[in-house]
């Protein structure tokens, strides 16, 4: 049996983890070679490339996986083409097809080299030869990407899948993600333009954003083919969210020439390193502090808050009884803390520095209500929830406003007649107690973030887009780690409906334990 390319896998070395047989298998960070025919049929040129690249990879500090070809050449082509010398690729196939034992040698190098294997196959029968040898991860090429006879064949295989989406219209790409989300198979896309090389007008990387945008919960990365010199794209790429990339590789040496659109070994160190260089660069996912020597840049150019008048300790600090200026003195309070109606916290001068140290008596309430819908109107922002500007909020705080973040939530009432419709939103580790409703049936749905429900003693773990049946006379509870949204669907509300199981919340009147805001505009009117 002869196959355009292929490759094996008889075990693993110690720098491939085992994540590969499980369905969370990490594509973050994932570089695949592809290297299709430029083995040129010759076995040991094949080997040189994966050792050279095997070392590039290494160097690099990334996460590689060395990718074949597999066409089952006996019935891939047509039986009256297999001599046709005038049709495209044909004998390119034919004249650099390999032995099993050639893909063995193969495979064993790339297990040398601490690389994934990977594989595009072309037919059902190479996805057999898949199963047969073990290789980890399968790719689909573009030119496959609606082959639903052969991705039927490759959703049996169970394996981590990684599909390019080069010429497939957007309804085509829907089709692809939803029929693997409901054949549960582990699977990234790749943007990918099928010009080769691509020229950099040609690129349209902002597909990777609309990819990542459209299936947020679908790992998004980059299949290039542009110029091997080329290393703008990889740095694009990444700080547009690709986070798996893939190119082709090769090595020009005596008769096997090398095309316009394949890597050598030191043009890959290059791509790595200008990956690395955009990842230093564009830094975190999540807005982390700022390093001290930059917040000491910025406060040499704030304005600190002063005593415009002799204030009393424990005085009100109003707008008319102090001024900003600079310069900002050390453990001043800045004008960007400034709150109206402070406390002082000692006797001051007229022109003294009033101390940073006010900055932590308590808040009104009217500004504890206001940094809590920022941050909700924070959420809702990046859920990508817009709510109308005269929805009703109420913000239910069991156990005070000081409490808030602790115990309670934020309760947005969408419609409210027969039937009621609100989206809930929890704060970062926030939870809400136990209650039971005698007259209301509720089912939640997770909208955004995480959630776990307690519904009569039973625990349960909510996934995204999961609905939660409560009815009437059931215990129930729930709580987040880093913030959830999500929506109550349910029959009338009744403000007298709601009975608690910590007494202490039982006896308080509903005005104490609730802070109703007519809509968003009351909100930053106030």
């Amino acid at each position: 049996m002869k196959l355009a390319t292929a490759g094996m896998r008889w075990s693993l070395n110690n720098n491939i983890k085992e994540e590969t047989v499980k369905n969370d298998f990490n594509f973050d960070g994932l570089f695949t070679y592809d290297l299709a025919n430029n083995h040129q049929g010759d076995v040991e040129h094949g080997l040189r490339i994966i050792k050279e690249i095997g070392k590039a990879n290494a160097a690099g500090g990334v996460r590689g996986a060395f990718k074949f070809q597999f066409r089952h050449l006996e019935t891939f082509i047509h039986p009256d083409f297999k001599d046709r010398k005038d049709v495209k690729h044909i004998p390119r196939f034919m004249s650099t097809a390999l032995t099993k034992q050639d893909y063995a040698r193969f495979t064993n190098a790339v297990r040398d080299a601490g690389m994934y294997t990977m594989c595009t196959p072309f037919d059902e029968e190479s996805v057999d030869l898949i199963n047969e040898l073990n290789i980890e991860i399968i790719k689909i090429a573009s030119c496959s990407a609606s082959d639903w006879p052969l991705l039927e064949k490759i959703a049996s295989a169970h394996k981590p899948v990684v599909a390019s989406t080069a010429g497939l219209s957007m309804d085509k790409i829907d089709r692809l993600v939803s029929f693997f989300e409901f054949k549960n198979v582990h699977f990234a896309l790749m943007h990918c333009v099928a010009l080769y090389p691509t020229p950099m007008d040609k690129l349209e990387l902002n597909q990777i954003r609309l990819l990542r945008e459209r299936y947020p919960n679908v790992p998004v990365g980059f299949s290039t083919h542009e110029d091997p010199e080329n290393y703008i794209p990889v740095r694009m790429a990444y700080a547009l969210g690709a986070r798996l990339f893939e190119r082709h590789v090769g090595i020009a040496a005596g008769k096997h020439k090398l095309n316009a659109y394949s890597s050598t070994p030191e043009q890959v160190s290059k791509w790595i390193a200008a990956y690395n260089e955009a990842k230093e660069a564009c830094g975190g996912e999540f807005r982390s502090p700022a390093p001290p020597e930059e917040l000491a840049s910025l406060r040499s150019l704030m304005r600190g808050v002063y005593a415009k008048e002799p204030i009393k300790k424990g005085e009100k600090i109003t707008r008319d009884r102090a001024f900003f200026a600079m310069p900002l003195q050390e453990k001043q309070l800045t004008s960007g803390e400034w709150v109206d109606g402070i406390e002082a916290d000692r006797d001051y001068t007229a022109n003294e520095p009033i101390d940073e140290i006010v900055a932590n008596s308590p808040l009104p309430a009217k500004e504890i209500i206001y940094r809590i819908m920022l941050q909700v109107r924070g959420m809702l922002n990046q859920a990508r929830i817009v709510i109308g500007k005269n929805s009703s909020i109420e913000l239910s705080h069991h156990y005070g406003l000081e409490r808030f973040r602790e115990f309670g939530a934020v309760i947005i009432t969408c419609i409210d007649r027969e039937y009621c419709k609100k989206l809930i939103v929890l704060l970062p580790r926030q939870k809400h107690p136990y209650h039971f409703h005698k007259k209301k049936e509720e089912t939640f749905q997770l909208l955004y973030g995480d959630m776990e429900v307690e519904l009569a003693g039973r625990r349960i773990k909510a996934e995204l887009g999961d609905t939660i049946l409560v009815k009437p006379g059931t215990w129930h509870k729930f709580h987040t780690l880093d913030g959830a949204i999500f929506e109550e669907v349910s029959t009338r509300h009744y403000n007298d409906d709601s009975f608690y199981e910590d007494e202490r919340i039982a006896r308080l009147p509903r005005e104490v334990r609730k802070t109703i805001i007519p809509n968003w505009n009351a909100l930053v009117e106030s």
